[in-house]
């Protein structure tokens, strides 16, 4: 069996938490090809990514020197679990090809304090560091366990858009050079260990695929390289039916079926990237959401599969903002609601739900706060003459809101399930701001106030006994 595995910057964050990552990949070796994809290293008081992001925006400020006063934090935290984890002779080897790359984005830097300006295109040098240095330690600690292990940067592996930042990659592309490059590795017995988060333009360009996005380099390269099954390592024994901070009671979920897991990712649940079930429903291949900490736990798996249950889980979305668009003169105006999510798209904002009712004499939809301002303002532009005219009366911001998605596949023809949401928000006293569900009936989504969020949540996880 071909599994494709990632690990997250949590469990590969100290030299006890990558000893772990090694005894769990070479397990699976045993029984199985194995392709490793890890994050940067995420230690308690120094987050790899973070740190590095920081230096360019301080570099762009004016500080050429940035980088190379974090560079010796950053090499010690790996020099130091190198130690730890590997050989005399692995460690020796590794200290001059890190402290090359730091140095390299040490010179960066004071060019683009010389500049005055950080690109996207730089801050995508940057940003990704963290992923290549990290690959190169981890391969060192599996050598050092007895493993046939290497690093493998996904800048030859994962070809992408030029959207600096939020790449998009070209399967196409990725598949054949993934599959070119780590096949001949895997046929040997070999564990290639792969940046996630990076990969580059047809011509070369390092490029990252969005923050969180090493969730989506593990998917895309499963996908690639027709895999029997992604394992996701993280810190947690899968996916709860909510969040445990807000609902000590929630539970792991044994099952989930891809769009369950789409819907939960979409609206606030932080276990897997929103993007990351895209490449792998296509070919039904199946996740798994395991614990590094708890490697013996099932975890969740993800398939096409539901398992058992209505209503599985209910997740949150915060930091929202939610937009009404509204006059007497909207109902039956042929092109109203294309315009209005016209403006919205020019904004690049992504719209997070749609309510309308069947009186057309307004329409409201939610998007995050940050992109409000830049939304209203457009909307306001684009429908100036509807306001001359009094068809449209009022455009109304609401920023103090939570949604909250109810989610389950099993929802679907069920009766009741909706009045049960609802009657139990009436017993506990939340007002509904906004109401929304799309015909495929697995995700029932309210607009409630912000300060009534975690209540709802926890209300309805309870009253369907979750």
């Amino acid at each position: 069996m071909r599994v494709v595995m990632k690990f997250g910057g949590t469990s590969v964050g100290s030299a006890d938490a990558i000893r772990q990552v090694a005894q769990i990949v070479a397990a699976s070796r045993h029984e199985h090809e194995v392709v490793v994809v890890v994050s940067a290293m995420n230690a308690p008081d120094l987050r790899t990514t973070d740190t590095l992001i920081a230096a360019a925006q301080a570099a762009a400020a004016g500080d050429g020197d940035a980088t190379a006063h974090v560079a010796p934090r950053l090499l010690a935290l790996h020099l130091d679990a190198a130690a730890a984890l590997t050989t005399p002779a692995e460690c020796a080897a590794l200290e001059p090809e890190l402290r090359a790359m730091l140095e390299y984005l040490s010179n960066l830097s004071r060019s683009i304090a010389v500049l005055g300006e950080l690109t996207p295109r730089a801050l995508d040098l940057f940003s990704g560091l963290g992923e290549r240095i990290n690959a190169r330690l981890i391969a060192a600690a599996l050598r050092s366990a007895g493993l046939d292990a290497l690093a493998v940067d996904a800048t030859e592996l994962i070809i992408t858009d030029d959207r600096y930042g939020n790449a998009a990659p070209l399967m196409d592309l990725t598949r054949e050079r993934s599959r070119q490059r780590l096949l001949p590795l895997l046929a040997r017995g070999a564990v290639p260990v792969v940046t996630g988060f990076i990969g580059a333009t047809q011509t070369g360009v390092p490029t990252t695929l969005g923050r969180g996005g090493s969730d989506y380099s593990c998917a895309i390269l499963g996908a690639a390289l027709d895999a029997d099954a992604v394992w996701f390592w993280k810190e947690v024994d899968g996916v709860l039916t909510a969040n445990p901070k807000v609902v000590p009671e929630a539970r792991t979920l044994p099952q989930l079926s891809y769009g369950e897991m789409g819907e939960m990712a979409y609206y606030g649940a932080n276990v897997l990237h929103p993007k990351t079930v895209q490449p792998l429903v296509q070919r039904r291949i199946p996740i798994s959401i395991r614990n590094t900490f708890n490697p013996n736990h099932p975890g969740t798996v993800i398939s096409a599969e539901s398992g058992m249950g209505t209503v599985k889980a209910v997740t949150a979305i915060k930091d929202v903002c939610l937009i009404t668009v509204g006059g007497p003169g909207m109902l039956g105006l042929a092109g109203v609601a294309a315009r209005i999510f016209g403006a919205i798209a020019r904004t690049k904002a992504n719209i997070l739900l749609i309510s309308q009712a069947s009186s057309e004499q307004s329409v409201c939809l939610a998007v995050p706060r940050a992109d409000a301002a830049a939304a209203v303002a457009e909307l306001r532009r684009e429908l100036t003459d509807d306001f001359s005219a009094h068809d449209v009366e009022h455009i109304e911001e609401r920023d103090q809101v939570v949604i909250v998605a109810v989610v389950g596949s099993g929802m679907r023809g069920t009766p009741g399930i909706a009045g049960r949401v609802f009657g139990a928000m009436g017993q506990a006293g939340i007002n509904l701001i906004a109401i929304a569900q799309g015909s495929t009936e697995n995700n029932i989504s309210l607009v409630v106030a912000a300060s009534d969020g975690d209540a709802a949540v926890r209300v309805i996880h309870r009253s369907f006994a979750l």
